[in-house]
């Protein structure tokens, strides 16, 4: 009833009436003014009817709008007070000291004030000398990218992650409601299983996973040893297959990276392009925020492994190895973009924390 005017109400009443309160031969009166197809429906001349015999009119009734008691000016104010006071108290305790609700508040908070919720950012603590050394890498990596743009691209950098097969239980958000204390217990393993894996990261796609692991299919500690035999088993016939020119390799300074046969082998495959400590340029300590395995790949797997909840180490193998796979260059390419302006915003902050809004987002 709403597409239509008071008039054309006014005249819908009268035909119905001068029809002897026939719906079919109202319709049929009114084409003439309106068309075959521009007439209201049967059901709508009928609520019409009904309206005008109970209210005795035709007007367009609007909708009510129900009143809004929580959300008034003065709890917005409120809410907004509190939040300059104090920006880091929860939803639940902030509506308990205004005496409001906690979806009342949610809904003051996003819609009524237009704030977000934030995380923290979690990042490693910088020893004394580290700003200097991650100064010192990102002025030569960004002089590297201003002789050449696709710089980033022509690195290959590497890193190893351990997945554990246990979950684990938050007893200060685990609560249960009961009458008495059943005096639940859970139990957890001593020493639970892990895999542990390397892969290699560069805007091709992803190398691996490779998993340390020893002949009945352990995960065992990464040593000098069992590294070099990576190096030189798994990841140096891969090597073979690629164009190392201009190509550059990347770790970091634990120590079974940096052993001399390791060492000697790489300097061998990247001649005079090998960033890491005691290689041709050294990489910072405890720069994870500038490699893309820590700030993307690790995180993204992690967000996949755990979906389906293996319950042995071959089916968490299984799911690494499945999502690893179905990465995609391009999705690479954007990670290294990524890099390359973390790079610059360690440049701008001089070896400190960057900013934020670098944060690689999938």
């Amino acid at each position: 009833m709403a597409s239509y005017t008071i008039e054309q109400h006014v005249q819908m009443i009268k035909l119905y009436y001068q029809n002897e309160c026939s719906l079919t031969q109202t319709l049929r009166a009114l084409r003439p003014f309106v068309g075959r197809r521009g007439g209201p429906s049967k059901s709508i001349l009928q609520r019409l009817v009904a309206k005008f015999e109970t209210t005795r009119s035709v007007n367009n009734q609007p909708t009510p709008v129900r009143s809004r008691t929580a959300r008034s000016a003065e709890n917005i104010a409120a809410v907004r007070e509190s939040v300059q006071q104090n920006p880091r108290q929860s939803i639940p305790r902030r509506a308990q000291e205004l005496a409001l609700s906690q979806t009342s508040t949610w809904r003051i908070l996003r819609r009524d004030l237009g704030l977000h919720p934030y995380q923290i950012q979690l990042t490693q603590e910088l020893k004394v000398d580290d700003r200097r050394q991650r100064r010192l890498f990102a002025d030569w990596a960004s002089n590297r990218l201003e002789e050449s743009p696709s710089f980033g691209r022509k690195i290959i950098l590497s890193d190893e992650a351990h997945f554990w097969m246990n979950g684990c239980v938050n007893k200060q958000n685990c609560r249960i409601w009961d009458d008495t204390n059943p005096h639940e217990v859970h139990q957890v393993i001593m020493h639970p299983q892990k895999v542990t894996v390397w892969c290699g990261f560069w805007a091709g796609g992803v190398i691996g996973p490779y998993f340390f692991e020893n002949d009945v299919g352990e995960a065992v500690t990464v040593n000098s040893e069992r590294y070099t035999t990576m190096i030189t088993n798994f990841f140096g016939p891969i090597l073979n297959h690629m164009d190392l020119d201009d190509m550059w390799f990347q770790q970091d300074d634990a120590t079974c990276h940096t052993a001399n046969a390791t060492i000697d082998i790489l300097h061998e495959r990247f001649e005079g392009k090998v960033i890491s400590r005691r290689g041709d340029v050294n990489w910072p300590p405890r720069s994870c925020d500038l490699t893309p395995l820590d700030f993307f790949l690790w995180g993204f797997l992690k967000s996949q492994v755990y979906a389906n909840k293996p319950q042995s180490t071959d089916a968490l193998k299984v799911n690494i190895t499945q999502p690893i796979a179905q990465i995609q260059p391009d999705l690479c390419g954007r990670v290294i973009e990524n890099w390359t302006t973390r790079i610059r915003s360690t440049v701008r902050s001089r070896g400190g924390h960057f900013h934020t809004d670098v944060i690689f987002h999938t």
